[in-house]
């Protein structure tokens, strides 16, 4: 978990995170006002994955996430209406279930490649007009762009975002674990929204070996998304590296390889299937579909669909039960390089998930989940792999 060294590393930086946000909002008796200008949350988790079939081998991990969450409504503290001030800092530890399940995509959300403490979010929102803000720091673009609302249950992590762009850049896109800086514009209307980002190529927060990237030696990365809301949401999106990056396979006369653009573009919906009011049940289905160039990423596309059902138990209102559907395609020049290693590759790692989660007293929700995953690595002769995994969540907002 923790261990000392993290645990102590953690008392400075929340207690200072606080301390600064409480000192900002006008002292610590603020915080705990109901009309504080700061709101803050605080969630721990805790995830016990492992295959129970196929995959590399068959054992449990144990990994832990804790985020710490802040905003500050700058209109109550200096008058600047509008304007909120966010503040996220994220640790993480444990081990990695994946190294286990061997697959392309992963299959627990929380985990990383690196563990620690890391400042993961902190930007300021401003309003620029009627509907219109403006966003700048470091910022998590999964969180306004390529997300589905209603797959938000599911643990596997191509249903956070699309794995063609998840695997895309010299560090991973700004998305978790680690964000990058970034400037976003979104306008509201009556029947939707429009939004844009450009962000740093190279994702990297304090917490982070080197820290934030203040040179865009790599480039950027340009997103936008159009949607319609309502009774039903739908979305298309862009996005597109303005730097080159290494084609996985071409090289040039003198070996090194070809340079390439990295570009995608999505669509997304969800809506309401069944409206089952304040106390009945309630399904939403939702869908994405993604394409890329495939030639700097192991992915030239993929999709992802599911169902979400609340109130799924009876006499159970914080009861959900989520039935998921993801398929990573490969690009032919991944499916080339591993061929010429020996492996012979499926066109696609496709996986299904059924997670059921309950909020056991006030503070604890429990989540057991059950993954399925065929054809994992991209190998057409691997077994079926079968994760299950148990997940508890502990709300430890004051």
């Amino acid at each position: 978990m923790l261990g000392k060294r993290g645990a102590q590393a953690l008392m400075r930086w929340t207690g200072g995170f606080a301390l600064g946000l409480a000192a900002l909002a006008g002292g610590p008796a603020a915080a705990a006002d109901a009309a504080s200008p700061v709101s803050f949350e605080a969630t721990y988790r805790v995830d016990a994955f492992g295959p129970v079939q196929g995959g590399v081998q068959r054992r449990g991990r144990v990994l832990d996430d804790l985020d710490l969450v802040a905003d500050v409504d700058l209109g109550q503290v200096i008058g600047w209406s509008g304007a909120t001030l966010h503040g996220y800092l994220l640790s993480n530890n444990g081990e990695a279930p994946n190294d286990d399940a061997g697959t392309l995509q992963g299959v627990d959300n929380i985990e990383v490649g690196r563990q620690g403490l890391r400042l993961y979010e902190l930007w300021l929102q401003a309003p620029v007009g009627d509907g219109t803000t403006v966003l700048a720091g470091l910022y998590d673009l999964n969180s306004e762009f390529y997300a589905n609302d209603a797959a938000g249950l599911l643990i596997a992590p191509p249903f956070g975002i699309g794995s063609e762009l998840a695997a895309t850049g010299p560090n991973g896109p700004s998305i978790f674990p680690s964000t990058a800086l970034a400037i976003r514009v979104n306008h509201d209307f009556s029947a939707g929204y429009v939004r844009a980002a450009v962000l740093n190529a190279k994702a990297g927060v304090p917490g982070d070996p080197g820290g934030v990237d203040l040179d865009f030696g790599h480039g950027g990365l340009f997103i936008a998304e159009a949607g319609m809301t309502g009774p039903a949401h739908l979305a298309i999106g862009l996005w597109r590296y303005s730097a080159s990056q290494d084609d996985l396979r071409d090289l040039t006369p003198g070996g090194d390889p070809v340079q390439r653009t990295a570009q995608g573009a999505y669509v997304l919906g969800e809506a309401t299937l069944i409206d089952g009011g304040e106390a009945g049940r309630a399904l939403t289905g939702f869908f994405r579909v993604g394409i890329a160039d495939g030639d700097t990423s192991p992915f030239s596309g993929g999709w992802q669909a599911g169902l979400l059902l609340d109130r799924a138990l009876p006499g159970r209102p914080d009861s959900q039960v989520s039935l998921g559907f993801q398929q990573g395609v490969l690009s032919s020049k991944m499916k080339a390089n591993m061929a010429a290693g020996g492996v012979d590759p499926a066109s696609a790692e496709t996986g299904i998930e059924l997670t059921l989660s309950d909020r056991i007293t006030p503070r604890l929700t429990l989540q057991p989940d059950l993954q399925v995953i065929f054809d994992a690595g991209g190998d057409s002769r691997a077994d079926t792999v079968v994760v299950i995994g148990l997940r508890l969540t502990i709300d430890l907002t004051p």
